[in-house]
């Protein structure tokens, strides 16, 4: 009679373990391309995902007139609205400080909050939009935006485009010698000393 090895529960573990982190990673590359394909996700709506990071980062280098053009689109209740979201979020800062956040909130002489300003905070506008969309990318990958509903991107096969282009570009390359400004044939008649044996 033929012997046939059992399956452990340990190989099933890893198995289901290896196909979850593969489930993770396949719907991280959807986020991801969700993103490079929306760019609008990161428009000033989402300043009330984290007030304070986007006063430091974005706030923090706008123009009086682009303030005040904000503000116009956002009305009187949208400003008030933000005003207070950010005063609690820095009351809350003060209360539980975050290791790990940007930014730190003391309390100075007469009172008031102040915003204590880690190495890693940008110096430029340019740096700071690039420093918000990194960090609400991560944010949005890790599905911690509460307003978006991820099954539009997790369970939607469009996003694996890439890896389908990706793939088919390889499949169509056909491997060819280029020596200097020479291509095919022409380069392999110029190779020297390309032997294949690997000299050590």
């Amino acid at each position: 009679m033929p012997h046939f090895p059992m399956s452990t529960g340990l190989q099933s573990s890893q198995d289901a373990s290896s196909d979850a982190q593969h489930a993770s990673i396949k719907i991280k590359n959807r986020r991801k391309r969700y993103l490079d394909l929306h760019p609008e996700y990161f428009t000033a709506d989402l300043e009330l995902a984290d007030p304070l990071l986007y006063d430091r980062l974005i706030r923090r280098f706008q123009t009086p007139q682009e303030r005040e053009a904000q503000g116009r689109a956002k009305g009187f209740s949208g400003v008030l609205q933000t005003d207070l979201m950010r005063s609690e979020a820095k009351m809350d800062a003060l209360a539980h400080p975050d290791p790990n956040s940007m930014l730190s909130y003391t309390r100075g002489p007469n009172g008031e909050i102040l915003a204590e300003d880690r190495d890693d905070i940008p110096a430029s506008k340019e740096e700071g939009e690039k420093a918000w969309q990194w960090e609400m990318g991560l944010r949005f990958m890790r599905g911690d935006d509460p307003d978006f509903d991820y099954k539009t991107v997790d369970e939607n096969d469009e996003y694996d485009d890439w890896t389908e282009q990706q793939d088919k570009y390889f499949e169509d390359e056909e491997p060819e010698w280029v020596v200097g400004d020479a291509r095919g044939d022409d380069a392999q008649a110029k190779l020297q000393g390309e032997t294949g044996i690997q000299d050590f």
